[in-house]
C-alpha cells in the first residue's frame, strides 16, 4: 500500500480516536429518585444516541459519597445534590460547574407515628432520631427544622447514616425517627411510617439536585456539555409526559443499582423494602418538583446557611460555581 495512503489512514484513525476520547465521560449518580432524569435517559439510550460514551458509571448511596469521589477526581460528570456539589467545590477544591437543576426539594422527616405525634415530641429524652452524616442535605434541614421550631435538640445525639439504613432502623424499631431523601421517604410511608415535615414546609424553593460537570470539560468540549443539558431536559419532560412509564423504569433502574452498590449482608435486608412504583410515584409527582431551571439566589441561599453552619470556610457568589449558558 502506498505510504501516503497509510498517512492518511493513520491521521483519519487518530482523529477519529482523539474525537471519540473528547466524548468520554465517568458518569457518577445518586442511588436516589433524585437521579430519575439520568436513569431514564440511561434506559432509553439516549447519551449513546447523542454520541456521548459512558466509559463508566457509578451509583453512590448518598451526595457525600459521590462528593468524595469527585475530590478524588475519579468523575467529570455527575448528577448529584447541590449541597455536596457546594462541599465538594469549597472543600474539596474541585473545579466544577453547576450547568442545569433536575428537582427542587426530595426529603422529608419520618416517624413512628406512635411515638412522635408533633414536632416537639422530637424533644423527648428518649427518641432516637437519625439523619446523613455533618453538612449533608438531611442534616442542613436538621438545622433548619430546629430553627423553625426552636427545637431544644442536641445535634451531636443525633444518629448519623445512610437513608437506607434508617429505614431499616425504623422497621426493626430501633430507632424512632430519620431525614431521608426520596425514594425512602416514600417508601417510609410505603410501610406505615408517617412523613412528619417535609422539605417544602422547611425551605421554600429549596434546590435539591443537580447535573455538574468539571471545569475542563466545558473548556475542552462544550458541545458535549450542551448535549448533556439538552438530555436533562428531555428526561424530564418525559417524566412530565409519561408518568406511568417513567416511574416504572426508575423503580426497575433502582432495583437493579441495588445489587451492585450493597454489601450482600444489607442486599439481604433491603429485600425487606421492595421499592415500588407506587412509591416512585409519590417521591417524583408529590414531593419533588423535576425542573431544569435554576435560580442563582437559591444556590446563594445555600451557600450562605452552609457557612453560618460552618460546614464551609467562608461564602462565595453563586456565579463562581454555576454556569448556565448550556440552559438557554
Amino acid at each position: 500500500m502506498n505510504k501516503k495512503i497509510i498517512i492518511i489512514y493513520l491521521i483519519i484513525f487518530y482523529a477519529f480516536t482523539l474525537n471519540a476520547k473528547k466524548n468520554e465521560i465517568h458518569l457518577g449518580i445518586e442511588f436516589t429518585a433524585h437521579a430519575a432524569a439520568p436513569y431514564i435517559a440511561l434506559y432509553k439510550k439516549w447519551f449513546k444516541k447523542e454520541g456521548i460514551n459512558i466509559i463508566k458509571y457509578d451509583n453512590y448511596i448518598t451526595g457525600t459519597a459521590l462528593a468524595s469521589a469527585l475530590t478524588r477526581g475519579d468523575i467529570n460528570v455527575a448528577y448529584i445534590c447541590l449541597i455536596p456539589a457546594i462541599s465538594a467545590y469549597k472543600n474539596g477544591g474541585v473545579k466544577l460547574k453547576i450547568v442545569c437543576g433536575t428537582h427542587k426539594y426530595g426529603y422529608g422527616l419520618i416517624v413512628n407515628s406512635k411515638k412522635i405525634k408533633n414536632i416537639y415530641d422530637l424533644q423527648k429524652k428518649k427518641i432516637k432520631i437519625a439523619c446523613g452524616r455533618e453538612g449533608s442535605p438531611t442534616d442542613i434541614l436538621l438545622h433548619k427544622l430546629i430553627e423553625k421550631y426552636n427545637l431544644k435538640i442536641a445535634t451531636k445525639k443525633i444518629l448519623r447514616m445512610s437513608s437506607p439504613k434508617i429505614l431499616l432502623l425504623m422497621r426493626s424499631g430501633q430507632i424512632d425517627g430519620g431525614f431521608c431523601c426520596e425514594q425512602f421517604v416514600s417508601m417510609g410511608v410505603k410501610v406505615g411510617f408517617k412523613e412528619l415535615i417535609s422539605a417544602k414546609d422547611l425551605w421554600k424553593n429549596m434546590q435539591g439536585s443537580v447535573l455538574i460537570v468539571r471545569e475542563e470539560l466545558i473548556k475542552n468540549n462544550p458541545t458535549i456539555v450542551k448535549k448533556l443539558v439538552n438530555i436533562t431536559r428531555k428526561a424530564i419532560l418525559y417524566l412530565s409526559q409519561h408518568q406511568f412509564n417513567s416511574y416504572k423504569i426508575v423503580a426497575h433502574s433502582l432495583s437493579v443499582s441495588s445489587q451492585s452498590i450493597f454489601p450482600l449482608k444489607l442486599i439481604n435486608s433491603l429485600n425487606q423494602l421492595v421499592i415500588t412504583p407506587d412509591s416512585l410515584h409519590r417521591a417524583l409527582y408529590k414531593e419533588m418538583i423535576c425542573t431544569p431551571d435554576l435560580k442563582l439566589s437559591m444556590i446563594q441561599d445555600e451557600i450562605n446557611y452552609m457557612y453560618k453552619l460552618g460546614y464551609i470556610k467562608n461564602s462565595f457568589n453563586a456565579r463562581l460555581i454555576t454556569d448556565l449558558r448550556f440552559l438557554k
